[in-house]
């Protein structure tokens, strides 16, 4: 019996609906730039399942969709970063070494493979001193987007943006004003109140010696208002 035929572009943009639907499934990831550094925070309940982590020194990931296979891309992109600072040195790192492989990884798959992954991601890294900071979102299919500012994924991440393009803010804000716009956003786009203890938080701050990346609880968080 004869396979059915399915036209090259039909078959890609059926896998590229069947990924987004995943996407939109999860809750949305916002990154940052604030005065000193980088605030990632995501809207998750789940405390025992991590959306943000540390990649290496100035470097943090973040992944939305199917938690499963954006956990496995962190896992990869952690012997990826250890094995070159190993073999070279720490300063050949980048968020944008990471970026183009984990851009290989997915577009290979979303081409080559029946099943795309049903993830979006973000690689961030702080500048130091006076270097930019760099954020990378990579999409289901290997695309990678060189972001500014603010960036949103996941979720309601539209609701999220138009939320940022309406509101007046600045790249220079503090961490305490920073965690109150991106809770406000997500009230925005959720419709409802956001309280922080919903909320995972993680910062790269750019004058942290060594290890840039430090996670903020509630309780810490209660702490800097006061």
């Amino acid at each position: 019996m004869m396979p059915y035929y399915v036209a090259p572009e039909q078959m890609m943009q059926d896998k590229a609906e069947y990924a987004k639907k995943g996407i939109a499934k999860g809750r949305s990831i916002i990154a940052m730039e604030y005065a000193d550094g980088l605030l990632l925070i995501a809207d998750n309940p789940a405390a025992s399942l991590c959306k943000i982590s540390e990649i290496y020194d100035r470097i943090a990931f973040c992944g939305v969709g199917k938690y499963s296979e954006f956990e496995s891309l962190r896992k990869a992109g952690i012997r990826h970063a250890d094995l070159k600072g190993y073999m070279y040195s720490r300063e050949d790192v980048s968020a944008r070494s990471l970026a183009r492989a984990y851009s290989e990884t997915l577009g290979g798959i979303f081409s080559q493979e029946v099943k795309p992954m049903e993830v979006e991601i973000l690689v961030v890294e702080v500048g130091a001193v006076s270097k930019p900071n760099e954020i990378y979102r990579i999409t289901f299919d290997g695309s990678i987007i060189d972001e500014h500012g603010v960036v949103a994924i996941g979720g309601r991440s539209d609701a999220i943006l138009r939320f940022f393009d309406d509101c007046d803010h600045a790249n220079d804000v503090s961490l305490d004003t920073a965690v109150a716009l991106c809770r406000d956003a997500f009230a925005h786009a959720n419709a409802q109140d956001v309280t922080v203890d919903v909320l995972e938080i993680a910062v790269l701050g750019r004058d942290r010696s060594g290890r840039a990346f430090q996670r903020i609880t509630a309780a810490v968080h209660d702490e800097m208002d006061t």
